[in-house]
């Protein structure tokens, strides 16, 4: 354990690694729960969010916390697998504190927390010791412009005020090594002021991949905050599909006015798959598979597949079509399997070794007989084609299981509900904290 006196900054335990006093990993960190007291008295830290199995978060209080070194948390006792709830006197220091405009109390001036740092005490007790800030403008009493200085917590006040407008870079630059569902799984449990500011923060890729992550009511609520030309913005960066998705959601007029404000060549996919029933190939399909012409060869089809923007699903085929290759393309000639490509010499044409002896899908097929399709035939892609044998799309493993789910998975997911520790016995828990 850190000893007494020891100062450990808040922002160094985002993501690391929890165990358990047998040395398995119980999850990792990601925020830490503190009461504020009035007065100037220094926070009381009370104990960490830790995400486990399942995306649950549950909550360790600090008296079960034994080390807080070598990049890494240790634990004694049993752990709580309960779902973490805030309560009304409790305040996440990475959600809600970083990014604060606060005042400096011998300058009179605001500056932006940066981090904060906690200490435990004699009594072996945690509580907020320091904050790390960025200072402003400059004036009398400080040299350089734009400085960050580590400060006592009773030198700010400001902490229980309401502010609007709060920043995000510093939270970002917290989880900036997440994974899109993960960072998702973050956001989703910021308050709604919180989620707006972060959304704000995000560049419109990160924003589109992180979009694509979260529960419907989360996506209409961030892209609704948006200014219109943002929104469509991220809407051109994410996947046709899941845009096509989002814009459903919305009312017709307001999903129109951002596909008019949408650059028509990317508003044109969304427009055709909005024309398709939802729980049908068209529907499901996305209108960005590997497209190659039949006469370009098997180095050429490597290249596309290794192209990492691809997902894994889209990138175990390509698909060979005479021109156009933009979809909808012309004429489908058929499937190249990965793995075939991987068997023939770099300079084979992939117009000679196209599986065509599976019939694709038509845009109309129900999603129960896109399903069958794929588990008939071991395939993670199908490709969609209209009725003058034009490629359309491809239906994806995922986005058939988006589907097949309950509606709300993905944010039963985020909450852990679906996690197998609910369903631990009473015995193998403790109390409620």
């Amino acid at each position: 354990m850190a000893g007494a006196g020891s100062r450990v900054f808040i922002s160094h335990l985002a993501g690391i690694a929890v165990f358990d006093p047998n040395g398995d990993q119980v999850g990792r960190v990601r925020d830490v729960v503190v009461s504020l007291r009035i007065g100037g008295r220094p926070p009381r830290v009370l104990g960490l969010v830790v995400e486990v199995v399942g995306r649950r978060r549950i909550f360790l209080p600090m008296t079960r916390v034994t080390s807080l070194e070598s990049g890494q948390v240790l634990t004694t006792g049993v752990i709580n697998m309960r779902r973490f709830e805030q309560r009304p006197t409790e305040t996440l220091v990475l959600a809600e504190l970083l990014d604060r405009r606060v005042t400096e109390t011998a300058a009179a001036e605001e500056v932006t927390v940066l981090d904060v740092a906690m200490v435990q005490t004699r009594l072996r007790e945690w509580e907020i010791s320091k904050v790390f800030v960025q200072r402003g403008k400059t004036s009398r009493l400080r040299k350089n412009k734009g400085e960050a200085v580590t400060l006592d917590w009773s030198a700010v006040t400001g902490f229980t005020l309401t502010e609007e407008g709060q920043g995000a870079a510093n939270l970002l630059a917290t989880f900036e090594q997440l994974r899109p569902a993960d960072l998702a799984n973050v956001m989703h449990h910021l308050s709604a002021k919180r989620r707006a500011e972060v959304a704000a923060a995000l560049d419109d890729e990160r924003l589109a991949d992180v979009l694509e992550e979260l529960p419907e009511d989360d996506q209409v609520e961030i892209i609704g905050k948006l200014q219109d030309e943002r929104a469509a913005d991220v809407l051109e960066a994410m996947d046709p599909d899941d845009a096509a998705d989002l814009l459903s959601e919305l009312p017709g007029e307001e999903a129109e006015r951002l596909l008019q404000l949408m650059e028509p060549e990317e508003a044109a996919p969304v427009r055709r798959l909005l024309t398709y029933q939802e729980d049908t190939a068209g529907g499901l399909m996305t209108t960005e598979p590997i497209v190659l012409e039949p006469d370009a060869t098997v180095a050429e089809a490597l290249a596309r597949v290794r192209v990492s923007d691809h997902k894994p699903a889209l990138a175990a085929q390509v698909y060979v079509c005479r021109p156009p290759s933009e979809t909808p393309t012309g004429i489908y000639l058929g499937t190249v399997h990965f793995q075939r490509l991987l068997r023939e010499p770099p300079y084979t044409l992939v117009g000679s070794i196209v599986d065509g002896d599976l019939d694709p899908l038509p845009p109309d097929t129900p999603l129960s007989l896109v399903t069958s399709y794929l588990a008939t035939y071991n395939m993670v892609a199908a490709p969609v084609v209209d009725e003058a044998d034009h490629l359309l799309g491809a239906v994806t493993v995922d986005d058939v299981l988006d589907h097949l789910l309950p509606e709300d998975w993905r944010e039963a997911s985020l909450h852990g509900d679906n996690d197998p520790l609910e369903h631990e016995p009473e015995s193998e828990v403790t109390g409620g904290r």
